[in-house]
């Protein structure tokens, strides 16, 4: 079901170096209270080889802990960022002929993505689809390999055998859109979790005002992401555009999941209500000196996975 609501329909899901950090807090602590009984028992004690032997281990201690700080710094710098290249298609199959189109994926396609170095990140129907949609995403390590990847199925004598059956009766898809993307620095990472039963997923597109998507970014890391989390939303990821496609300033994409239908109501219904969330957006709106996404701006697209889809 496609929605369009206004910007106030709008987890700081920790961002990924910043979880290596925390990762080893708990060593960290352990640490500093070491340092700290060392400390106290060696400027209290009157023996001086017991004083001795606190200094001695107080300075291992010291520099373990120094060593561990420079490990977690490393785990910080080095922490990995996904920075894959993602391709969001939507296909609009002609009329009576999305089946066929899910069973060309089902049979053949899917594999030979895989074939050529794509990888399958999920398959979905709208839950109302009067267009006969299929919208799927998928991942390459960078631009230059999806062109690779995109001309070596082409050319694949298997793809071209697949595609000329399938279209006997007549050519399965009206129109193709696409948009590449990436994770933008507060996404969590992207899980291919095939849940049981399946989710609701709900893609949703925000087109800013002018200059106002660094506004809306820091919006959804400090305020929205946890608060989608506090009321039962799933989040994804978020990506931007890439800088050559169109919309790329003023567009921000991003996926959530909910166990059902209902659940996403009471979801959204429960955000919406929340003097937190009420709160920011009227800050946000205040720093900005005005609104963050365009009258209307907000696209809501409600998805089911297809069997095939390693996302469920």
């Amino acid at each position: 079901m496609l929605e369009r609501f206004n910007e106030s329909g709008d987890r700081f899901t920790d961002w990924i170096p910043f979880r290596a950090w925390i990762d080893n807090s708990a060593v960290l602590i352990t640490a500093i209270q070491r340092i700290i009984f060392l400390g106290v028992l060696t400027g209290c004690s009157l023996d001086p080889d017991l004083k001795r032997w606190g200094t001695m281990n107080a300075q291992r201690f010291l520099f373990s802990f120094v060593g561990l700080i420079v490990f977690s710094l490393g785990a910080v710098a080095k922490a990995e960022v996904d920075d894959r290249v993602f391709e969001l298609r939507t296909y609009y199959a002609n009329e009576g002929k999305l089946d066929l189109l899910l069973a060309r994926f089902r049979d053949h396609t899917i594999a030979l993505f895989e074939k050529h170095g794509m990888e399958n990140i999920g398959y979905w129907v709208p839950q109302e689809n009067s267009e006969n949609k299929l919208v799927y995403v998928l991942a390459f390590p960078n631009r230059e390999a999806s062109s690779r990847s995109w001309e070596a199925f082409i050319a694949d004598p298997e793809w071209k055998a697949a595609y000329q059956a399938s279209i006997v009766d007549g050519q399965l898809v009206d129109r193709i859109e696409r948009k590449f993307m990436t994770m933008t620095v507060y996404s969590s990472e992207l899980k291919l979790v095939a849940s049981d039963p399946s989710r609701v997923f709900e893609l949703r597109i925000y087109t800013t005002e002018e200059g106002r998507l660094p506004n809306l970014d820091a919006r959804f890391k400090d305020h929205t992401i946890r608060l989608f989390e506090r009321h039962g939303m799933e989040n994804l990821v978020y990506w931007h555009l890439m800088d050559d496609q169109e919309g790329a300033v003023n567009t921000l994409v991003y996926l959530l999941a909910h166990a059902n239908g209902e659940a996403a109501r009471e979801s959204w219904k429960g955000f919406r209500n929340d003097p937190d969330w009420e709160s920011a957006f009227t800050a946000s709106k205040e720093a900005a000196g005005g609104r963050l996404v365009v009258k209307g701006g907000v696209d809501s697209i409600y998805l089911e996975p297809v069997d095939f889809s390693p996302m469920k």
